[in-house]
């Protein structure tokens, strides 16, 4: 586990099915330095990451590359 571990709730545009849920929390599973990742509401996720190894833009520009618009809450 990182010294530091941040936090960030965002909201994603079209995550309204079960398999676009699925693939928004698989895509940002897979960037290097997400810790864990939950589901919130039909429109949220939180994400707690290493924030030395990634940013919260990164984890937004990783879903624009699939095709959501995601931002911070």
């Amino acid at each position: 586990m990182p010294d530091e571990v941040a936090r960030v709730l965002m909201g994603v545009r079209g995550m309204d099915t079960e398999p676009a849920r699925e693939r928004v929390m698989a895509t940002l599973r897979e960037v290097p330095g997400v810790l864990e990742v939950a589901p919130g509401d039909a429109a949220r996720v939180a994400v707690e990451y290493d924030p030395t190894e990634v940013t919260a833009m990164d984890l937004i520009r990783a879903l624009r590359r699939i095709g959501f618009l995601a931002g911070m809450e």
